[in-house]
């Protein structure tokens, strides 16, 4: 029988040390690319208020124009 040692996975060689270094290089990469990702995510997200405001804005100046011509 072979003997079965704790380094190695059903694969075949398993590296845990190898997969933390990759694993952290990973979080490192997002944590560093965060930033510029959440400033994007605030500019869409201002950009979609924006919107928002000039729609609603836009009802209420229909509707009251409505309105106006109607008891007017």
């Amino acid at each position: 029988m072979a003997a079965h040692t704790n380094s190695q996975g059903p694969e075949g060689n398993y590296d845990p040390a190898g997969n933390t270094q990759m694993f952290r290089a990973f979080v490192d990469d997002a944590e560093t690319a965060r930033p510029a990702a959440v400033a994007a995510s605030h500019r869409q997200q201002s950009s979609k208020a924006g919107l928002w405001l000039a729609v609603v804005v836009a009802f209420v100046v229909v509707v009251g124009a409505v309105a106006w011509l109607a008891l007017g």
